[in-house]
């Protein structure tokens, strides 16, 4: 234990810690609704017996028959929740006709059966607890007229007020579980984002640099310089692993950032993702507008895009000349990767790279398509709305 600074600091703060883990434990307790409605019923049955044994009179019917609710109620609980919605809806009407003004206590009991009854009924909209404690309501006041008696209203105010309060528990019951389902959905909202995020990022990084690969095997078969293919080759897949390693870093822990390499610039585009293209033959003209207008996500945006789409021409396009051209147009950029190639199949499956980029461009609010260029070969546009500054 820590020494004492002040003497009789540790004494006085013990009994405070104390206090506030035994609160803890209780709210712990108590957080969730069938807790709370486990010590509710515990709560009115204590009262329904304390009011029933305790009548000596002023009843309609002999006292000793007031007792009745007490093995009948019990015996509710053994059954389904229909039947015990209905006997203590029964019992309630029972203890409120019976009563009288000598013993008014007994509305308490009613009500207190009327909020078993309600809590138990299974039906969306519970009514027959308190029709039934109604209906035991006015049988009381028709027999207190009947015997001028006067007027004998308190347990209209009795039987609704359990009604209420079983309705409020129910709602917030029902409040409590939709919180309870929300936040599990919400969860695993999260959890498929984050998946989807890593799908996308090993499709585009880590596929990129294995088609780089291929693309420099080829060319360096051709090559007057094998060595230099292959040592481009190698970092290639260095640069891979490495990424590669990140994303599994990933897998293993969620909260971990997914970024897998330094936040990559609009140059790269003509430094990196065309290379791969030049040493297949490929002429590749890039055109950067110097102020797109786009924030650190947004260049982000673009550069996977971009690389998805010269990826896609070194694959499939067999193309000679490829084009980037990214400029700003009112309160959008416009990138536009085309080719000369074949051009796109008459019928494009969504892959996962078509599938990034969809969810790349709806993530910024943009629209993008892929489409027939004219004078042959493949165009991807996607429109990007600029950046607030």
């Amino acid at each position: 234990m820590p020494t004492d600074p002040v003497p009789g600091y540790w004494s006085v703060l013990r009994p405070v810690a104390e206090t506030v883990q035994v609160m803890t434990g209780i709210r712990e307790r108590l957080r969730g609704p069938e807790r709370v409605r486990r010590l509710a019923y515990g709560v009115v049955g204590l009262i329904i017996a304390a009011v029933v044994t305790t009548v000596e009179g002023g009843v309609s019917v002999p006292a000793g028959w007031a007792w009745l609710v007490l093995p009948v109620g019990l015996g509710a609980t053994a059954l389904g929740p229909r039947h015990r919605t209905l006997i203590f809806a029964v019992c309630a009407g029972f203890v409120a006709i019976v009563s009288t003004g000598e013993s008014v206590q007994l509305g308490l009991a009613a009500a207190c059966l009327v909020f078993v009854s309600t809590c138990e009924d299974p039906a969306r909209h519970p009514w027959l607890g308190w029709v039934v404690g109604l209906i035991g309501a006015t049988g009381a006041l028709a027999i207190a007229l009947a015997n001028e008696r006067g007027l004998y209203e308190q347990p209209f105010f009795f039987v609704t007020a359990g009604y209420l309060l079983a309705i409020l528990l129910r709602s917030w019951s029902r409040g409590y579980a939709l919180t309870r389902e929300t936040a599990d959905l919400r969860g695993q909202a999260a959890w498929l984002e984050q998946r989807t995020n890593l799908a996308r990022e090993l499709h585009d990084v880590v596929g990129h640099h294995v088609t780089a690969m291929v693309v420099q095997a080829e060319a360096g078969q051709l090559s007057d310089d094998p060595g230099a293919a292959l040592r481009a080759i190698a970092d290639s897949g260095r640069t891979a692993l490495s990424e590669l390693d990140t994303l599994v870093v990933h897998l293993r822990d969620p909260t971990a950032s997914i970024a897998v390499s330094a936040p990559p610039r609009l140059s790269d585009i003509d430094e990196l993702l065309a290379q791969p293209l030049r040493q297949q033959g490929v002429t590749v003209r890039v055109q950067l507008d110097p102020e797109p207008g786009l924030d650190e996500t947004g260049v982000l945006t673009v550069y996977r895009i971009a690389q998805e789409a010269l990826t896609n021409i070194a694959r499939h396009a067999k193309a000679t000349a490829a084009w980037v051209e990214l400029v700003r147009v009112g309160d959008h950029a416009r990138l536009r990767v085309s080719d000369d190639g074949v051009g796109p199949p008459q019928a494009p499956t969504s892959g996962s790279g078509l599938l990034g980029i969809g969810e790349r461009v709806s993530a910024r609010g943009g629209s993008w398509e892929l489409s027939r260029r004219p004078g042959g070969g493949t165009m991807v546009q996607a429109n990007l709305p600029v950046a607030n500054r």
